[in-house]
């Protein structure tokens, strides 16, 4: 004999469909969240590349280094040399938790003409450990029509790698590229 209490076949048919509700949003939501957490982590990777150029230009624009131990010289010229601004982007990307042997080096595109009547002469040179270039004594502004800046670009690019599983985004990296550029002082 079956017992019919009223209510309780709608209360069971609401349980069930609550239930494969749920199983379709909470893995759409869980995925949600993690990539909120990995664009987060992307993008502070990107401010700390940025901010590792920042300090390395700073420091390939000043023309003399009063604290570098051995002092070194860019050979021409009174500005320091490339294992001196190789150092302080190595140190602020170590001090951010990155491994700086996984920076590569980025050519600024278009590279930068030299500028005019400076010597040495400007060029663009990845430094000898392999991961940043410098380029010193070029144009920064070559397309305005105001007089020559010349300065120093330090470039560079970071691999990110999203570990988003289940998306076309899974395990597949990314190049994040950093790219500075100072005027020289005098």
């Amino acid at each position: 004999m079956k017992f019919s209490v009223p209510g309780l076949e709608s209360l069971r048919e609401s349980s069930a469909s609550q239930i494969a509700e749920a199983a379709v949003i909470l893995p759409m939501l869980f995925m949600l969240l993690l990539s909120i957490y990995w664009f987060g982590r992307a993008f502070m990777i990107y401010g700390t590349i940025n901010h590792a150029a920042r300090e390395g230009v700073r420091a390939a624009a000043v023309p003399s280094c009063a604290n570098c131990i051995p002092p070194c010289a860019w050979p021409g010229s009174s500005l320091p040399c490339d294992s001196v601004i190789a150092t302080t982007v190595t140190a602020v990307l170590q001090a951010a938790n990155l491994d700086p042997a996984q920076a590569q080096p980025f050519t600024p595109n278009p590279l930068p003409p030299a500028c005019p009547d400076v010597q040495p002469p400007g060029v663009c040179a990845v430094v000898s450990t392999g991961q940043f270039t410098i380029c010193r004594n070029v144009v920064l502004n070559p397309n305005s029509t105001s007089p020559p800046v010349c300065g120093a670009i330090v470039s560079f690019q970071y691999p990110y790698e999203f570990p988003l599983p289940f998306t076309s985004l899974g395990n597949n990296s990314v190049l994040l590229k950093a790219q500075a550029q100072l005027g020289e002082e005098n």
